[in-house]
């Protein structure tokens, strides 16, 4: 099958490298361009007709086939697998006919785009995991159904764009989770509870939830936030009872606690300790800030040592017992005779 897929892929590339643009014959009548437009649409003959409907719009753009020959453009270059040229196009014509009977076709062809844009040729033959794409495409995609179901509720292409939206919000919901899965493995664990916890407020009745709670329950384990841990945990048996991560009722952390310990200790099986262990919420790093900060403090000479306050109270009181000793023949001559 994989040699069937490899040769498809060559024979349609060579199709394309060899292809060349049509030449429009400039004596043709508007009706005649329309016709062989449809023509070549009926015979997926896509790149022949987005040239005779380019030609068609500019060569006649207000005649009777003007604003279907924009629509059917959009449809040529969707089908030709040029996704930002057919956005581009439906874009042009929902803003030149805003109020015109097919708009909602306009907006579902965008969707489309969008929908199938990263989605390319080799996606399409081999086992890519969408949900670890970037979702960019998916997202641009699910706005663009949103608003078909919002303003064209009654459309007939509404029915089909809430299926699509479905599964594009599950698509996005699973790529929050391998982000939150992937700063588990950073240790990043705030970042990680953050992203679990916008899946489970974000994409609700999703299957995603159950994860998101999972990633939240073992982030804050892993910061001991006990609380909020437990509150996660409870509302994870309590839902998704059978979730992965729950094995006879207990769960299981994905990412195994974090060994910080230095090679040496790892080597001699923690017989020879280097470091001692990190108290919770401490990290390697934040001691190392500190033990620069300890010695660069040390390093600053006595002259510029900041004075205790004990100094300061001794020298105060020292200047109180002088004022007191002082005669009145040195106030009144203000101290040039002591």
């Amino acid at each position: 099958m994989q040699v069937k897929h490899l040769l498809l892929i060559a024979i349609l590339a060579l199709n394309v490298a060899c292809s060349s643009k049509d030449v429009v014959d400039e004596n043709l009548s508007e009706a005649e361009l329309y016709q062989q437009a449809q023509a070549d649409l009926d015979n997926k003959s896509y790149t022949s007709a987005v040239n005779k409907l380019k030609a068609l719009e500019s060569r006649y753009p207000f005649g009777r086939y003007a604003e279907q020959a924009q629509l059917e453009l959009i449809f040529a270059y969707y089908k030709n697998m040029e996704p930002e040229a057919a956005k581009s196009a439906a874009e042009r014509f929902i803003r030149l006919h805003p109020q015109h009977a097919n708009v909602d076709y306009a907006y579902y062809l965008k969707g489309l785009a969008a929908f199938d844009q990263d989605r390319g040729l080799l996606a399409r033959f081999l086992p890519l995991d969408m949900t670890k794409r970037d979702p960019g495409a998916a997202r641009d995609s699910f706005n663009e159904f949103a608003q078909l179901t919002s303003r064209y509720p009654n459309s007939r292409y509404s029915p089909d764009a809430k299926q699509r939206m479905v599964y594009l919000r599950n698509l996005l919901a699973a790529y929050e989770v391998h982000v939150g899965h992937y700063y588990l493995k950073r240790q990043a664990y705030v970042a990680a509870a953050n992203r679990g916890r916008y899946v489970v407020e974000n994409f609700q009745e999703t299957p995603a939830v159950g994860d998101g709670l999972a990633i939240m329950t073992e982030a804050y384990q892993h910061l001991h936030l006990d609380d909020l841990a437990a509150s996660s945990l409870e509302t994870l048996k309590l839902n998704y009872p059978d979730h992965p991560s729950l094995v006879d009722g207990q769960f299981v952390p994905l990412e195994e606690e974090a060994d910080n310990r230095s090679w040496l200790s790892k080597a001699t099986l923690g017989l020879i300790e280097t470091d001692t262990p990190l108290p919770p919420g401490e990290t390697r790093a934040s001691q190392d800030v500190i033990k620069q900060y300890e010695e660069a403090q040390e390093q600053i000479p006595d002259s510029l040592q900041p004075e205790s306050q004990e100094a300061v109270e001794e020298e105060q009181h020292e200047a109180e017992g002088n004022n007191a000793e002082r005669s009145w023949w040195s106030y009144m001559t203000f101290g040039l005779f002591d």
